[in-house]
């Protein structure tokens, strides 16, 4: 997002064995905790580094972006750096969780955490664990700071929208149970706004917006009003390349289909089908067989899905174009078209 990419990506992965550090050093050997903080360490090193790490990257570009030469003493910025991982950390929260429910097999190119051996069901209290890691690092890093509170607000907020979004998407679309008539377009943004675009989108910008001393409703609304936007589009992209990407590059292998997703391809699948498409559809959507997963493949090649969300792409780009050049009036452009620029026509 800033020119030096590269660098900045360094810089925030050299910060990690620090992350670690505070949050075990004084627990291992502990003569009673000692083992459960071994157990912490381990959970951090396999679930927090190995992912794109743009929701971190993102806290420290816009950090940089905003802050004025009197907030870009280094102490500042080693709180930047300690927010963008509390990012990483609460992600890892989430996707150990949502791996769990969704049974999938990997993430980010090796086994979900839980997959592994001696792990298991384990994996709960690991995922509640780098919860509470976020709230210790925050304390430690901005607990002295004018906007502590804020932050704890935010955080605690976008936690509960991420799991009011990840209910929505639950009962949307049980594992046992497919019916069509649950998927709407409506419900489908419901699940995207609440279940990605906050915790993805808003949360890194609004994190530095506070840590550099902007705390108006005003400022606050109109940078949601763009993110929230870029977040929809980055779900779909999402929901296009579970089914489309590479696994090669994606490091996971989609499973949509077989988990009866209420994904966008579904949805815009159901407005172009005749009825006896639908019907296909009814028969073999939600079902784990190889060969009825590839009928439903088979019917979004011949929808035409590809250029569908190709065209979509188009769209929502301009859109975006749009609501950056109304609402980022008093924020700078570069924070809101850097990020889109890291997304659009992505392949992983």
């Amino acid at each position: 997002m800033s020119g030096s990419g590269a660098s900045e990506r360094e810089e925030f992965a050299a910060f990690f064995p620090q992350i670690v550090r505070d949050l075990t050093e004084g627990g291992l050997g502990h003569p009673e905790v000692g083992d459960a903080v071994a157990r912490l360490k381990e959970v951090l090193e396999y679930n927090a580094p190995g992912g794109k790490c743009n929701r971190g990257l993102t806290v420290l570009a816009a950090f940089r972006q905003l802050a004025g030469p009197e907030q870009r003493d280094p102490e500042s910025l080693r709180c930047a750096l300690a927010v963008g991982w509390c990012i990483e950390l609460f992600q890892a929260f989430f996707l150990v969780a949502d791996d769990i429910m969704d049974a999938s097999l990997t993430r980010r190119g090796q086994l979900c955490w839980y997959k592994k051996e001696g792990i298991g069901l384990d994996a709960i209290n690991d995922a509640f664990l780098l919860e509470s890691s976020v709230y210790r690092l925050l304390k430690k890093y901005c607990g002295e700071r004018p906007y502590y509170l804020h932050l704890l607000e935010l955080f605690l907020q976008t936690a509960y929208q991420t799991e009011l979004g990840q209910m929505l998407d639950l009962i949307t679309a049980p594992i046992s149970q497919v019916d069509l008539n649950r998927f709407s377009e409506q419900r489908y943004k419901a699940i995207v706004k609440y279940k990605t675009a906050f915790y993805s989108f808003y949360l890194p910008v609004a994190a530095a917006m506070y840590m550099t001393g902007i705390d108006s409703k005003e400022e606050h609304d109109n940078a949601k009003a763009i993110l929230l936007e870029m977040g929809e589009f980055f779900q779909i992209q999402d929901d296009y390349l579970d089914c489309f990407g590479d696994p090669e590059l994606t490091g996971k292998v989609g499973t949509d289909i077989q988990d009866n997703k209420c994904s966008w391809l579904v949805v815009e699948c159901l407005r172009r089908v005749t009825p006896d498409q639908r019907r296909i559809l009814e028969e073999n959507y939600g079902c784990k067989e190889p060969e009825k997963v590839a009928k439903v493949k088979e019917l979004y090649e011949a929808l035409g899905m590809r250029a569908a969300f190709q065209e979509y792409e188009e769209n929502s780009y301009g859109r975006l174009q749009e609501l950056i050049g109304k609402h980022a009036n008093r924020l700078p452009r570069e924070i809101f078209l850097g990020l889109a620029q890291k997304i659009y026509k992505r392949q992983k």
